[in-house]
Order: structure tokens, then sequence, then C-alpha cells
């Protein structure tokens, strides 16, 4: 089946909903930990559970060059193949081919683009309908559409040229995707630029898709301008569908993100500041290499739920990292994931008691302004 949203709340663009797939429900706001290379960096699938994910996030790019789709496919797809039987989103690959191309150079044409391996230089050409054939073999829940992921900052030109061939782009993937029981999602593109911005979401909106994803954010500009970016757009997406910021991991661009009336977030902060020895807490991030946690005995934070919380200390976890032990990484990774998964359940309680804005300002005020 394709998937179903249900809008159950507002607490003023705050909103309240459930999500239902073929590998079952989760609630909205949620983040997604990213599994690029069909896992999640570190972590089995029953840790990722644990820290009470709604979906996890797989990466197309990656796995159409290692192992291939068909591998997957033959495996019994994406859920099969990495034994994860929750929910799965599948981008289109785009963000890396523009991120990730052997020297950056990559030939953008109306065809798709041509560009080399980040492994070994082999000459590759992804499009639109290629994307789409590859996400139907992974068979994810839901499929991302192929995209330009406009660099900041690009002139009004430039911009206004990539946000129209984004849209022929979308309206070729979605008639070659094939997969019925797969959900298939527009991106929003137009760069910082309103009337862009407004033109991708209208004409994206009129191809009718199953969710909506709000991209080209977080590529390197200031806080305000990706805000601006958000607003822009949201105004145009449907009420009755799944809104989605991709590659957002901030929890202050998460509240950000959620007072603007977005469903969902990606990100590989959380394990990629595990991996350099940080975790996040409610009074902001903290580095367990620094020396003043050689001799702390207590958790990172008193009141998290997370295995790892209640199970280790700030000295244990320290000593791994600077000993280059991969525990340490795996133990971080779990606490900051269900960092921002803990973060998002409270923010569903508040919208449900009409309290989110009170909520935001509180957690805002701890996070950036405690010692």
């Amino acid at each position: 089946m394709k998937i179903k949203y249900e809008l159950l709340k507002n607490d003023n663009k705050a909103r309240l909903g459930k999500i239902k797939t073929n590998h079952g429900t989760f609630d909205t706001p949620m983040f997604m930990p990213v599994g690029t290379l069909a896992n999640v960096k570190t972590l089995t699938p029953e840790q990722v559970k644990e820290t009470n994910a709604g979906i996890i996030l797989s990466n197309t790019y990656h796995l159409w060059l290692r192992p291939g789709e068909d591998v997957v496919k033959n495996a019994g797809g994406l859920h099969k193949f990495m034994n994860y039987d929750g929910p799965i989103l599948t981008d289109s690959g785009g963000f890396q081919v523009f991120s990730l191309a052997k020297n950056k150079k990559k030939d953008i044409a109306e065809v798709g683009v041509h560009f080399k391996s980040h492994i070994d230089g082999k000459p590759l050409l992804l499009t639109p309908e290629l994307s789409i054939e590859i996400q139907n073999k992974l068979d994810s829940d839901i499929a991302m559409s192929f995209d330009e992921c406009i660099p900041y900052p690009s002139d009004y030109n430039y911009t206004k040229k990539s946000t129209e061939r984004t849209l022929r782009w979308a309206k070729r993937g979605l008639d070659a995707h094939k997969n019925e029981n797969q959900s298939l999602f527009g991106i929003v593109q137009g760069g910082e630029y309103e009337d862009l911005r407004k033109f991708s979401a209208e004409e994206t909106v009129k191809m009718n898709f199953d969710g909506y994803s709000i991209g080209g954010t977080s590529v390197g500009e200031g806080k305000e301008t990706m805000y601006k970016m958000i607003d822009y757009a949201i105004k145009y997406l449907p009420e009755d569908k799944p809104r989605y910021l991709m590659g957002v991991g901030d929890p202050i661009d998460i509240l950000e993100g959620i007072s603007r009336g977005i469903d969902m977030f990606d990100c590989v902060l959380p394990t990629r500041l595990a991996r350099h020895g940080n975790a996040f807490t409610r009074t902001g991030k903290i580095n367990l290499k620094n020396a003043k946690y050689k001799e702390d005995f207590t958790p990172i934070e008193q009141s998290c739920d997370c295995y790892t919380c209640k199970n280790y200390t700030k000295s244990y976890i320290k000593h791994l990292i600077n000993c280059e032990e991969s525990l340490g990484g795996t133990l971080l990774s779990i606490h900051n994931i269900r960092f921002l998964i803990k973060m998002t359940e409270e923010i569903r309680e508040a919208i449900k008691e009409d309290n989110f804005e009170n909520y935001k300002k509180e957690f805002i005020e701890k996070y950036e302004n405690s010692k």
C-alpha cells in the first residue's frame, strides 16, 4: 500500500500526525536516523529500534554502487537485506552526486548528471528514471524524486534554471515509478529566492506526490536563510500530506522546522558527532575528549533513558574514545539518536497540550544559555 498520513492536531503551525506504512506506523514529528549503506553507523537494527526510531533513511547512490540494487532486490528488498522490519525511506542519490562526485566535477544535463564515482573514478550517469528504478528495486516504503541540490550561494538565473529542470526531472521520475507498494515524495527547490520557492512548491504539488520535501537547505547557508527557505515553501504544501525537511538534525533547527509545520527530519549529525566524541545534552553539546571528564563517573545526562546513560559513565566513554575503541562511537550514537527522538516525543506531547511554543522557548533557553 501507499503510506497513509493522518493529521491529528495543530498547535499554531506545529503538527501532530501519524504515518502508516507497510512496515509499521509512526508518529510525527519524527527524526530519522540515517543508515546510508543499509546500516546506521556502528549500530545493529535492534539498537536502532531501542532508540524508538519510527523510520530510518538509506541512500540510493551508495547502495547503487555497493552492493548494487539487484543484490538488494534478490535478497528480498532492503528490509530483509539489512534485517530491519521498520519503515525505511530512501533518498534519491541527488545530494551525494553533487557532494561526493570525484574531484567535484559533474556535467548537469537534461538527461541527468554525468559524474565520476567517489570510489574508483568510474564515469557514471544518474538520471531521474534510474534513480527511481533503483529505489523501486530497493523496495523502501518511501522513495524520493531525483533533484539537483542547488549549491549555496547560487545566483538567481542559475537557481531558476535548476529549479525548472528539477520539476521536469520530478515528472519523469513520477512516470517511471512502478512500485505500487512504495510511496514517492516530491522535492521543492528554489534556493533562497521566495518566488522560486513558491513556483517550485506549487508546480510540485500539482503532480500529486504522496508527500513533499523541502530540499536545498543545510548546504552552507546561515540559519535565518534556512528558516526563510522553509517559510517561502511550506505555505504552499497541502495540509493532508507529510512534509519532510532534508538533512537537518540540529536540535534548534528541528524545533524551528516543527514551528513552521515540518513533520520529518533526517541527518547524519548525531552519529557523526558521536564518532568524534561529542554528545547532545539539554544544556548543549559536550566533548567527552575533554580532560574534565576523566573521573566523571556520572552518565552523559541523568534524565536520559537511553541504554548508554543507564549503563555507562562519561569517564568510561572518554576512555573508549581516547583509545579509539569503536564501542565509544556506538554508545554515543545510541545516546545522540535517542536524544533527538526523545525530544520529538516530548514535542508531540507539547502539541497535544497546546504548549509547543513554551516547550520550544524553554528548550532553546536551556540548550543555548546554560554553562
